[in-house]
């Protein structure tokens, strides 16, 4: 660990940092869960998505108590984001630069929703995201999801300007290839693997980003998403569309990634059981 800047300015970039993101599906129906994964994993950063809270209610007490500092966008009981830090949290942002517009869901009115937040984590420029679902290709919402990503691209280049150390992770709602799924057949038609949405992707890669590929827990394919119906979990019918996006730097100072698939296993009864996403870890060397 080391510190750079002088007096109050002083930033503290440890050597080794452990990075996580996880799509929660509700950060209070998720909270004792969370919090237990947080004591046993001990992530010095944890990237959420879908909080589905207002910032104002985030469990900030809790959170605190295993040396957490906490910072939200949410706006209620869809989307929101959030950033958890034990190696300090500053230069927070909200939203996109140029985000396009969506009609709410509750006001029936166009509103900028609380897809990502973007701070400085013990040296590290973390940028986290929940991407439009884009429901079906003729739907509004896909082409939403499609001026989103350009948005998000646009947004990867200008903090790349002033944060070389950058990392862009959450859910992104798209399978990179078609190996990053079960069955492709089952998505094309819809959602999530059309060759707009890929592209997309790749414009955001292309800005100077690296997809860090996480090893599995079990199986071959480092699947990150199991539908609640049907046992998908148990039969191992994912999809990958949480992903880590780093620069070489950071990519290269990657001593292990991978999906905690135990943090998925459990019933989704009365809402106290899991999110359908499971989490990734990545562990940085930078010492």
């Amino acid at each position: 660990m080391h510190l750079t800047g002088v007096g109050r300015r002083a930033i503290w970039k440890p050597d080794r940092v452990r990075i996580a993101t996880w799509n929660v599906n509700s950060l209070s129906a998720r909270l004792p869960r969370l919090l237990e994964w947080l004591a046993q994993v001990q992530p010095d950063v944890l990237c959420l998505q879908e909080i589905k809270m207002d910032s104002v209610d985030v469990p900030r007490e809790e959170l605190a108590a295993l040396g957490y500092e906490i910072e939200a966008y949410g706006i209620g009981r869809w989307n929101g984001v959030a950033i958890c830090s034990r190696v300090g949290i500053t230069d927070v942002r909200r939203g996109l630069f140029d985000e396009p517009e969506y009609q709410s869901e509750v006001a029936r009115v166009p509103e900028v929703e609380p897809r990502a937040i973007a701070a400085t984590c013990g040296g590290l420029r973390l940028l986290t995201v929940y991407v439009p679902n884009g429901r079906g290709i003729d739907d509004p919402h896909y082409q939403y999801k499609l001026q989103w990503f350009a948005a998000l691209r646009d947004t990867a280049a200008r903090e790349l300007v002033d944060h070389p150390d950058l990392v862009v992770l959450g859910d992104f709602n798209v399978v990179p290839t078609d190996a990053d799924v079960w069955d492709v057949t089952q998505l094309h038609g819809g959602t999530h693997a059309t060759e707009p949405e890929r592209a997309g992707l790749r414009a955001i890669l292309d800005v100077g980003l690296i997809d860090v590929r996480p090893r599995a827990l079990k199986y071959d394919i480092p699947y990150t998403y199991w539908d609640y119906r049907a046992g998908m979990f148990h039969k191992n019918l994912g999809i990958r569309i949480d992903l880590v996006l780093a620069t070489p730097r950071i990519a290269d100072s990657v001593t292990d990634a991978y999906v905690d698939r135990e943090a998925r296993k459990g019933t989704a009864k009365s809402g106290k059981g899991p999110s359908d996403h499971a989490p990734i870890v990545v562990d940085l060397d930078r010492g």
